[in-house]
């Protein structure tokens, strides 16, 4: 039998009857001090649930919904969608840094993970009622599911340093991306089952996709539990200033952060690598099922079996490249899926037969889980232990900059040049070669040593 007592678990052996022996169960050389196997999972888990969001919402059903049915086809449709998840990473933008310094202060990670988990649900299952036309309803509350996702996702990954050795950390990262792929496989899977049956049935697109909506959010609440039920705040809360605003003491939390910003430059220098070769990244993400039925003439459910490939592709990338990216290196990891994202970008923009497109699609698939994993993975070993939700709401930032950078390019060049989605990938291809050149700049084991350096708080 074992016990969890909240610091170390403990295994009850029964030697005869009446004789109870007390061992301590092995720490697991991956994990900090503590840290069970079941917690590795329920934080994971969360990767599991909220998968299903961008999968369904922003790559695979609701995008091309959006563009297709509530824009009704126009020229200035594909540019319309980028504007509006361009407004909700600005958002993002705006409050992650406060948020995150809020989080360390007072070690509130896990109430605020949940505030920004049921947002997303709630608003997720409300854009059932986006039909044609529905074009102002439907902007806004892809900004409130993709705002509070967003800020979710900064949360949840601030976790990480607390549950992973340094040394594993990127395997531990890579476990959480390959299930999260999982989440999105299955979450689609659903959709894709009930497409199906719907289309069997003679249903139209306005009916059937808005259903897939609430399966979404449904499994999102469901799969999310765990990470509320078994994941601890091993945070504490630092010394703060009472009788301070929250906002005010966040910002003065972050401005002194800024204010240390040399001593962490090769954090800073892989932030700004990051918001470059993420744009490209998030141009896939957020485009991904447009491209298929705009420019290669994918239908509905062709698009779906087709991010589900993607999706099989990604996790077995997180996967294998988390087990290996600490013994190969963090750099080396984040090189190599880069070079692999520029050959994607080539096939796709030459692939004039579906055969080459799903080539690129799959290389796309594992570059997408080596390289959101390794990321993660690198934000955590350069971020102080008093300041991790802040680092990590500062990757947040710089990803959600990301966000607006390269499908708003990708959506103002495919308005301008009429629909041509060729160019718009090619040209928002670029932001891969400039963050491989800004990479090789960054140095590891200074930004170890410089995570070392904590900075007092307010």
């Amino acid at each position: 039998m074992q016990l969890n007592t909240g610091w170390q678990s403990i295994r009850l052996d029964y030697d005869e009857p009446n004789n109870i022996r007390l061992k301590n169960k092995p720490q697991s050389p991956h994990f900090t001090e503590g840290v069970s196997g079941r917690e590795i999972w329920s934080w994971a888990m969360y990767d599991f649930a909220n998968s299903g969001y961008t999968t369904v919402v922003i790559t695979a059903i609701f995008n091309a919904y959006f563009v297709s049915v509530i824009a009704n086809n126009e020229d200035w449709g594909t540019f319309a969608w980028t504007a509006s998840l361009a407004v909700s990473y600005l958002l993002i933008m705006l409050s992650a840094p406060a948020l995150g310094a809020y989080a360390d202060a007072y070690a509130v990670k896990k109430p605020l993970l949940l505030i920004t988990t049921v947002g997303c649900v709630v608003f997720t299952a409300l854009l059932c009622l986006a039909g044609p036309g529905d074009l102002w309803l439907a902007v806004t509350l892809i900004i409130l599911t993709n705002f509070f996702f967003g800020s979710g996702e900064n949360l949840i990954a601030a976790f990480l340093p607390e549950l992973a050795k340094n040394e594993s950390i990127g395997k531990v990262s890579g476990w959480g991306w390959g299930l999260g792929y999982l989440g999105g496989l299955f979450t689609l899977g659903c959709c894709l089952a009930y497409v199906t049956w719907a289309q069997a049935q003679g249903h139209e697109t306005s009916q059937y996709v808005p259903v897939t909506m609430i399966i979404t959010a449904v499994i999102f609440a469901i799969a999310s539990l765990p990470t509320f039920l078994f994941l601890e705040e091993r945070a504490q809360p630092q010394p703060h200033r009472h009788g301070r605003r929250i906002v005010h003491e966040s910002f003065s939390r972050l401005t002194d952060t800024l204010r240390h910003v040399r001593d962490y430059r090769d954090l800073m220098r892989f932030l700004v690598c990051l918001v470059f070769y993420q744009a490209g990244i998030q141009t896939v993400i957020a485009l991904a099922a447009i491209y298929a039925q705009q420019a290669m003439g994918f239908n509905t459910q062709e698009t779906l079996l087709l991010i589900l490939l993607v999706n099989i592709t990604a996790a077995l990338g997180a996967f294998a490249f988390g087990h290996i990216q600490d013994r190969l290196g963090h750099l080396l990891t984040i090189g190599l899926t880069l070079t692999g994202w520029i050959i994607m970008i080539l096939l796709v923009w030459l692939a004039e037969e579906r055969v080459m497109f799903w080539t690129a699609a799959n290389l796309a698939g594992l570059c997408l889980g080596a390289s959101q994993s390794a990321g993660r993975a690198l934000v955590g070993l350069f971020s102080p232990v008093s300041r991790r939700a802040e680092f990590f709401g500062l990757w947040g930032l710089a990803v959600k900059l990301s966000s607006i950078l390269g499908p708003l390019t990708y959506g103002w060049v495919s308005w301008i040049s009429q629909g041509d989605h060729r160019l718009a990938m090619l040209i928002t291809g670029s932001y891969f070669i400039i963050g491989l050149l800004i990479l090789t700049r960054v140095n590891v084991i200074r930004g170890q040593q410089a995570a070392k350096h904590d900075p007092a708080t307010v």
